[in-house]
This record gives C-alpha cells, sequence and structure tokens, in this order.
C-alpha cells in the first residue's frame, strides 16, 4: 500500500500575522485600484479569508481597513527619507528620491488615491496622515541643512520643493513613467539646488546655509 502524502500542518496565525495578512492584500489592492473601487469582499477574496473575518479585525469596514493602509503606506514613504548625513547633500537627496520613486513605482496608479486625496473615502484623518509624510520630509531635509529653526522663505522653499516632488511623481505615472526614474530624480535634485540658489538671493539665512554646504563640499 502506498502511503498517503502527509498533509501540511495548518498554522493558526496570530492577532497580529492575521491583521498584517489583511493589511498586505489591502495595499496590494489599493496600489492599483482606486479606494472605492475595492470592497471589503475583494479584500477577503485577496486573502483567502471570509468577509466576516475582516470585519473582526476591521470593524469599522473599509474606512478602517483604508486608513490603516494609508498609514502602513505613509509609514513606507517615511523611511525614503532616513538618509545618513554623510557626503554632498546632492547624493542624500538623490537616495532618498530613489526610496521614494521607487515607492511610486511600486504601487503605479494607486499612488493618487493613496497619498494624494482626492478620494470619497478621505476624512479628516487620511488627510492628517499625508501632511505628516510632507512634515516629516521638510524636517528631514531641515536637518541636512543643519537648520533648526528655519525661517518663513526656506520653509516655503523646503515645502514648494517637496509639493512638486509629488506632482512630478503623479504626472510621472501619468505620461508611462517617463522620463526614466534615475533622470527624473536627477532633474529634482537640480529643481531643489537652484531654488535654494533662488532664495539665498533674498534670504541671508538661506545664503549661509549655501555657502555652509559649499564649504562642506570642499572638505
Amino acid at each position: 500500500m502506498t502511503p498517503q502524502a502527509a498533509t501540511p500542518a495548518y498554522r493558526r496565525l496570530s492577532v497580529e500575522e492575521r491583521r498584517r495578512q489583511l493589511l498586505d492584500s489591502a495595499l496590494s489592492l489599493f496600489a492599483h485600484r482606486a479606494p472605492e473601487d475595492v470592497s471589503l469582499d475583494d479584500v477577503a477574496e485577496a486573502a483567502g479569508v471570509s468577509r466576516p473575518l475582516v470585519y473582526r479585525y476591521f470593524p469599522g469596514g473599509k474606512q478602517q481597513l483604508y486608513e490603516a493602509a494609508l498609514r502602513s503606506a505613509a509609514d513606507a514613504l517615511q523611511d525614503c527619507f532616513d538618509e545618513a548625513h554623510e557626503g554632498p547633500l546632492p547624493s542624500r537627496l538623490s537616495r532618498a528620491l530613489d526610496r521614494y520613486l521607487a515607492f511610486v513605482d511600486g504601487h503605479d496608479a494607486g499612488f493618487s488615491a493613496l497619498l494624494q486625496g482626492g478620494s470619497v473615502v478621505e476624512t479628516s484623518r487620511t488627510t492628517a496622515i499625508v501632511d505628516e509624510v510632507r512634515r516629516t520630509a521638510a524636517e528631514s531635509i531641515f536637518g541636512h541643512l543643519r537648520v533648526g529653526d528655519p525661517g518663513p522663505r526656506l520653509r516655503m522653499t523646503v515645502r514648494m520643493w517637496i509639493a512638486s516632488v509629488e506632482a512630478a511623481s503623479l504626472m510621472w505615472l501619468d505620461e508611462d513613467k517617463r522620463p526614466p526614474a534615475g533622470e527624473l530624480r536627477d532633474w529634482l535634485v537640480e529643481q531643489f539646488t537652484a531654488a535654494l540658489a533662488v532664495t539665498a538671493g533674498r534670504d541671508p539665512q538661506t545664503a549661509a546655509v549655501l555657502g555652509a554646504l559649499a564649504g562642506d563640499d570642499r572638505d
């Protein structure tokens, strides 16, 4: 008699593991479809579980699940700006932008719905999560500039550049990811350097920052 093949042992997932599984499934769906086009049934099917199980972990329904997915995506984006304060500033920005654009590339058409608003499930909480990403990016850049108390002109310059990065990323997706990511990254870094130079002509603080950065590059 041929022995029967052993049945794989079933492993019950912990609460955190199951929640992570559901969240990963939702993120995968939200990455390529707008939140309003994703149902809890879709998430349950993608995770291979029942709809009631999804509700057990996210009793607030799709809104709670979307906010949790957005929080997870925001954490990943914030990690993009975690860059060591070593080497020339353009090189640091380039590495951060490489990670940022890789995230945008991986989430494709869902990037707008996940992080840029425009969804029917957008609330003040989701807006706050997105704004937190922008603030984190700005604080990271001020850290690289070694500025603890940026004045209004420097603060506006940095925040305007962050907004331009977001806009360029969305347009890059609309243009079928052209130009290549590396070219887009270099262009955005050059725009930041140019914006600082323009602001330096009107703001002594920014001029001092540029002078210090130039000194670092010569060391």
